[in-house]
């Protein structure tokens, strides 16, 4: 059944942001503080007994200076330096191991996929990299989402969108990549912050977000009770007179606010079934995108979206976004 709103309706919700004041002097000086430490990208080989793609073992420097892990995946036969796929993950995955990535390199791309700190635990792909979080935070409810929520400077999500932001640095680094040609990609979480990365970076080709999450904290708090949007929900049912202090913090960290500063062209999907990340919370975002975008309605499906069966439109985006044929 359908989880929100009928599709006409979606078509035409614009709902006003939640966007600080200080949303683009907080991110600068947070990217003004990564941008201290060398990115320290390191390439090594992997041996993945693969004939066809070179698989290489990264580890670049994200937020704080901290050690961030990714795979980086190559055409075997490739003739100078190529168009580069950054890809996030979804909540509670990790990098994994090189097998379960090969579509973008066997298309011909440089594909990097990106660690998810902390997180790996209890999703389909695990996870190498720690999140340290020197300065502490204060209570939270299982999850990430929670994490710091009392002050957007100790929040989770800060830690890690820097760390998907230097990613971009660290893929353009490699000699096997043409720096002028970097798209960011994912679902779900990695959805989000493909989104987050395109609004906080004027350099990139192009954003793949797939039934993004982090997008419209309040509404879905509100309206769905699965999936990691309940935590705040959870942590708002104790915490009874902190709703304004936890949006607030959200906000800083919400797709809504990055969309408006993206410029790349993009392309989105949503699922009218989806109860983790609601439709109504990916629209919202789609719409404040400020560059060309593009988003696919499946009418029938949940979180999954399309899944591979919308990997041509992704591949058919790409080739015009990198200037290759279709």
């Amino acid at each position: 059944m359908l989880v929100d709103m009928p599709l006409d309706r979606l078509r035409e919700y614009r709902p006003e942001p939640e966007e600080p004041a200080d949303f683009d002097a907080f991110w600068k000086q947070t990217l003004d503080d990564a941008t201290g430490y060398p990115i320290d990208a390191r390439f090594t080989p992997y041996n993945a007994r693969l004939a066809t793609v070179e698989v290489q073992d990264v580890t670049f420097s994200g937020w704080g200076g901290q050690p961030v892990k990714a795979w980086l995946l190559l055409p075997r036969h490739r003739t100078g330096p190529l168009p580069a796929v950054v890809q996030y993950i979804g909540y509670n995955g990790g990098r994994g191991i090189p097998y379960e990535w090969l579509t973008w390199s066997a298309a011909g791309y440089a594909h990097l996929i990106m660690d998810n700190r902390g997180q790996g635990g209890g999703g389909k792909t695990v996870s190498e990299t720690a999140d340290i979080a020197p300065e502490g935070h204060g209570s939270s409810s299982p999850g990430f989402l929670t994490r710091g929520i009392e002050d957007p400077a100790k929040h989770y999500y800060r830690r890690l969108i820097t760390d998907a932001v230097r990613a971009v640095d660290a893929v353009k680094s490699s000699p096997d990549v043409d720096s002028d040609r970097v798209a960011v990609l994912g679902g779900s979480q990695g959805g989000g912050l493909a989104i987050a990365v395109a609004g906080l970076r004027a350099d990139l080709s192009a954003a793949i977000a797939d039934v993004p999450f982090l997008s419209h904290y309040r509404r879905a708090s509100q309206i769905t009770d699965n999936g990691p949007y309940a935590e705040i929900a959870r942590w708002l049912k104790g915490h009874r007179f902190e709703t304004e202090t936890a949006i607030g913090t959200l906000s800083y960290f919400d797709a809504v606010n990055f969309a408006a500063r993206a410029t790349c062209p993009a392309w989105f999907s949503v699922a009218l079934m989806d109860n983790i990340c609601p439709p109504s919370t990916v629209f919202a975002a789609y719409h404040r995108y400020a560059g060309p975008a593009e988003i696919e309605v499946f009418t029938y499906n949940g979180h999954e979206g399309g899944a591979e069966y919308d990997l041509p439109r992704k591949l058919s985006a790409l080739a015009s976004a990198f200037g290759r044929d279709a």
